[in-house]
């Protein structure tokens, strides 16, 4: 099944196919979200208590995940965007403040969304395997659209940017609420399918069905690469 069938939701079932894409890479960006040191460094799961190994054990799928197929796959859609000068941008998640108190409300909030990243710490940075090059920009954010909390939106514009090329974490949050944004500014939007993960595969693809068609077209890196004939 190719992209323009899979990932439907209830809305869309008997939509018509979407025709490909034909996107200039001086009009496109790559835009990689908040996979940051913070979410994927782990303790030693001899060291915890039994609740503990229970919490390792339940996100050890979510980190086989980000290991074997999101960083690779999205350091390879990074490499072939350099190459054919399609403009690499990040977001991550850090406060101005040592005590956060710049944060957005959802990020003081109980729960496991309560995150405490002072933009200079090593939990904030930007995975190495993912480092921006160059002048490539960051953007830091306390929200969890890319776009809300930052001047993305205006350097896009600058930039002659049209088309975004999604990828990060976590699909069912900063990465589709960034996609909610860039939709309602009217950017053209692809989601890599293979390139994102939530904190389980169950909701990474409900959350697919949810944005595909109407606020993006979720694709795998392979598919988008063929179809742009970044090679």
């Amino acid at each position: 099944m190719s992209w323009k069938t899979r990932n439907r939701s209830f809305y869309y079932q008997d939509a018509p196919e979407p025709e490909d894409l034909n996107w200039k890479p001086a009009e496109t960006a790559l835009l990689v979200i908040d996979v940051q040191n913070t979410y994927l460094e782990r303790p030693d799961r001899a060291g915890l208590d039994a609740a503990g190994q229970a919490a390792y054990d339940a996100w050890t799928p979510f980190h086989r995940r980000m290991n074997e197929m999101v960083i690779p796959r999205t350091a390879a859609m990074l490499a072939l965007a350099r190459k054919h000068g399609i403009e690499c941008l990040f977001a991550r998640i850090a406060c101005q403040t040592g005590d956060g108190r710049d944060r957005s409300l959802s990020q003081k909030m109980p729960g496991w969304n309560n995150l405490l990243l002072p933009k200079t710490e090593h939990a904030s940075q930007l995975v190495p395997q993912l480092a921006p090059q160059g002048d490539e920009i960051i953007v830091t954010k306390t929200t969890d659209s890319a776009l809300t909390g930052t001047n993305l939106r205006l350097i896009l514009h600058n930039l002659g940017i049209r088309n975004v090329i999604c990828a990060g974490i976590f699909t069912d949050q900063c990465v589709a609420s960034t996609v909610r944004s860039l939709a309602d500014e009217s950017f053209q939007v692809v989601v890599l399918e293979d390139c994102c993960a939530a904190g389980t595969d169950a909701l990474h693809e409900q959350e697919l069905a949810i944005i595909n068609m109407i606020y993006c077209h979720v694709m795998n890196a392979a598919e988008l690469t063929a179809m742009l004939r970044l090679t």
